[in-house]
């Protein structure tokens, strides 16, 4: 089948070669003319046969709102437009409705394999009307990973973006425990070699996963990680998922601390703690360092 794919980033170039790898045609747009096979959304749109498939993988927010205004003026009754990026499951209501209001069919589609997705596959959550998922299917297939699972109809539009969400959750809270625990092993003199103890848990235990063989490669990259910066960034979907938590009365301890973990990355000097300080030299004499 003919896609038109209008981003060509990281995921987005990789995606590009995966699909064409399984003998589909993908016209691709991003703003950077060195990598684009054309130079405008109006010209992908013309190089496309109807029924038409666009799929968009720009950042969440303005980016992607700004294309799909773009595509609805472009496309026609009876295409597609397909939003892989990682927006808020709330916008793809607002899509679906704006595009719907002319005869155009949309897809939500949560994406997780990263820069591995090329060679592995990708795990696909999408959301929308069984008439609108048909017409994307074969690049669905063409994306997922090889064997029977890895991809899967979540339900109603918006269902893959919340499912992607709550899978990013999850990646908080799980790389938390394994950044937790390598902290204290760093920490002990008992423990002479933390990587090769990192290495060991990757057969035969319980919490062996795709995390920990990218955490034993990071530490073979930089054993200690004194390169590296305690910072970390978050990409929004942490914030999101905890807020459909409150929303819900759903008790997420463990992603909601992992968030705020991030939040304390950022802090050169917490406040918090001299508060906690200040508290502990008021009522037990506790010695307080000064700057």
């Amino acid at each position: 089948m003919e896609l038109g794919l209008v981003g060509l980033g990281k995921m987005g170039g990789n995606m590009r070669e995966r699909i064409r790898r399984a003998g589909h045609t993908v016209i691709g747009y991003d703003r950077n003319a060195d990598v684009a096979d054309v130079h405008s959304l109006e010209e992908l749109v013309g190089k496309l046969s109807a029924p038409r498939v666009v799929w968009v993988m720009v950042p969440a927010g303005e980016p992607t709102q700004s294309t799909v205004d773009q595509l609805a003026e472009l496309l026609e009754p009876g295409d597609v437009v397909v939003d892989g990026g990682n927006s808020r499951w709330t916008d793809d209501e607002k899509h679906a409705e704006q595009l719907a209001a002319r005869g155009i069919g949309f897809v939500d589609c949560g994406v997780s394999g990263g820069v591995w997705g090329l060679e592995n596959g990708y795990a696909l959550m999408y959301g929308g009307d069984v008439e609108n998922v048909a017409k994307v299917q074969p690049v669905f297939d063409a994306l997922k990973p090889e064997g029977d699972f890895g991809s899967v109809h979540a339900g109603k539009v918006g269902a893959g973006h919340f499912a992607k969400m709550v899978h990013n959750g999850i990646e908080y809270a799980m790389m938390q425990a394994y950044a937790e625990g390598w902290e204290l092993l760093e920490k002990v003199d008992s423990v002479e070699n933390v990587r090769e103890v990192f290495r060991s848990w990757q057969e035969g235990t319980v919490i062996r996963s795709w995390l920990l063989d990218l955490a034993v490669n990071a530490l073979d990259d930089d054993e200690h990680l004194h390169g590296l910066r305690g910072y970390a960034q978050d990409s929004g979907e942490g914030r999101w998922t905890v807020e459909a938590a409150i929303d819900n009365a759903v008790p997420l301890p463990a992603i909601t601390a992992s968030l705020f973990a991030r939040f304390a990355s950022r802090q050169e000097d917490s406040p918090q703690m001299k508060m906690i300080a200040a508290l502990r030299n008021q009522f037990g004499g506790h010695a307080v360092e000064k700057k």
